[in-house]
């Protein structure tokens, strides 16, 4: 068992690591909703299909969901600062494809490289765990996970005000020349990480991966449109099933492989995992139904008729709450535990939506009640990584991170079919037109309470301690049979 070398000095203050790499999680965030808004008007943009402007969102979410605990598989192996300012270039390239075509082929090419780019977040995580010393390890890590949460909430404000003031086209030259500056400053001030896994990259693993994750979260997305119990539908759950049967047997006989059963099956990993996405399950229902609501005309005696731009700032209070709480969440992690911060996490996401099911008739209380959710969110999202790296070795800790990632992914995609569902089947004629009612809306803030609930559940059951396996500063041992080496920078 080889002990890592510290880790080699930042190029510049480690403070600025930090801001960069939670800059760039942002941005990447912003990247997955700023076509939210679009979508009505795609059809008559681009002259496509209802079902395939869908397809700008779809896109993103199966593309992050293959490649984020791909590239964070990658990124342990051959380098994390690699990794990341790759996965960034790709996000730029496909930002270009979008601004500069309106043929909808085109756009869901480039929208499927902007959601490759979403590793960059397990990818950030473990770059801090790798250079920081342990006792700045979790505030750092709580503001780079909470970049997720922060860039969704500021995304959808940002693009409405585009979609209405400026040229549609102008949102992805924007959002190229973003993430062009992303890598300039991830190159300027974060240093590559000297910690290495051992062994040959599994190819076989991460392309039974894809696969079983494609036909999972084509059957989950899709499965609204074409029919719950059709041929395609059923085909696609039973596909991701079978394959996911013989990765894993694939997986547990080869001697690197792509995810860790063995690591992800000890009862502090999976549950983690399980909460992650019970939360993006939770999380995600905030953000889908929160503008809708307040854009249903008063016509339907709930509905404020609200503009896009008013829509989207309801959101942007939330985002402000995460960012001041992720510091929170790290000291409450460092002193009582990420377990409690996670369980408290849950308990204030449920709350949050028992508020939002008697007060959705104003604007005020609406934005009262998601910010509550979102100021769960960001104690949630704080926590998981801190319970991911306690239970995994050093050099896992990218893909472990993206497996959680991952594990979000797919609680929002559920959520989304479920949300779509109910508000599609619950609904009454409003001015002519029909429209959810109230209470479909309060529906979904029930189903998304329970999810929390649950979440709450799961993490009660983790194993208690403030360590586990491993541990969360980068400079500490070892552990597992994954080893991690150190590499000079460039190699």
């Amino acid at each position: 068992m080889t002990a890592p070398a510290p880790a080699a000095a930042p190029p510049g203050h480690p403070r600025f690591a930090v801001g960069v790499l939670a800059f760039c999680g942002v941005v990447v965030a912003i990247m997955q909703t700023i076509v939210v808004p679009l979508l009505p008007h795609i059809p008559d943009l681009t002259g496509a299909t209802p079902a395939a402007a869908s397809w700008l969102v779809t896109v993103t979410l199966l593309t992050g969901a293959v490649f984020t605990p791909v590239l964070g598989r990658v990124g342990d192996m051959y380098g994390k600062r690699r990794v990341l300012v790759a996965s960034l270039g790709v996000l730029v390239v496909g930002s270009v494809l979008c601004a500069v075509s309106s043929q909808i082929g085109v756009l869901i090419t480039g929208r499927a490289l902007q959601g490759a780019a979403i590793a960059v977040v397990p990818l950030g995580i473990s770059i801090l765990r790798d250079e920081l010393p342990p006792e700045r390890v979790l505030s750092a890590v709580a503001l780079m996970s909470s970049s997720m949460g922060i860039g969704a909430a500021v995304g959808l404000p940002i693009a409405a005000v585009v979609i209405e003031n400026f040229e549609w086209h102008t949102m992805f030259w924007v959002s190229g020349a973003i993430g062009l500056l992303d890598v300039v400053l991830v190159l300027r001030f974060v240093p590559e990480s000297p910690l290495r896994s051992r062994g040959r990259f599994d190819v076989l693993g991460a392309l039974g991966l894809g696969a079983a994750l494609v036909c999972l979260l084509l059957a989950v997305t899709q499965g609204g449109d074409w029919g719950w119990v059709s041929v395609r539908t059923l085909g696609l759950f039973a596909a991701a099933v079978v394959i996911a049967l013989v990765w894993g047997a694939y997986e547990l006989r080869v001697r690197t492989p792509m995810v860790d059963l063995r690591v992800s099956a000890r009862p502090a990993v999976l549950l983690t995992n399980i909460a992650a996405l019970l939360i993006g399950f939770a999380f995600y229902a905030n953000s889908l139904v929160t503008g809708q609501m307040v854009q249903e005309p008063k016509a339907t005696g709930y509905g404020l008729g609200a503009s896009l731009v008013v829509s989207g700032l309801c959101l942007l209070p939330g985002g402000v709450t995460m960012v001041l709480l992720s510091p929170v969440s790290a000291r409450i992690s460092g002193r009582h535990g990420p377990r409690t911060s996670l369980a408290l996490a849950s308990a204030v996401i449920a709350v949050g939506y028992v508020v939002r099911y008697f007060t959705s008739h104003s604007l005020w209380a609406i934005v009262a009640g998601a910010t509550v959710v979102a100021a769960g969110t960001a104690i949630a999202y704080s926590a998981l990584p801190a319970l991911v790296m306690r239970g995994v070795p050093v050099g896992e800790t990218a893909a472990a991170n993206g497996l959680n990632t991952l594990m979000r992914s797919v609680g929002q995609a559920f959520c989304s079919a479920t949300v779509a569902a109910v508000l599609a089947h619950m609904t009454f004629l409003a001015a002519g037109r029909p429209a959810p009612t109230l209470g479909a809306y309060q529906l979904v803030f029930l189903i998304a309470a329970g999810a929390a609930v649950l979440a709450l559940v799961v993490t009660l059951c983790l194993p208690g301690g403030r360590r586990g396996a491993g541990t969360v500063g980068g400079r500490r041992r070892n552990v597992g049979r994954t080893r991690a080496t150190p590499i000079q920078e460039g190699s």
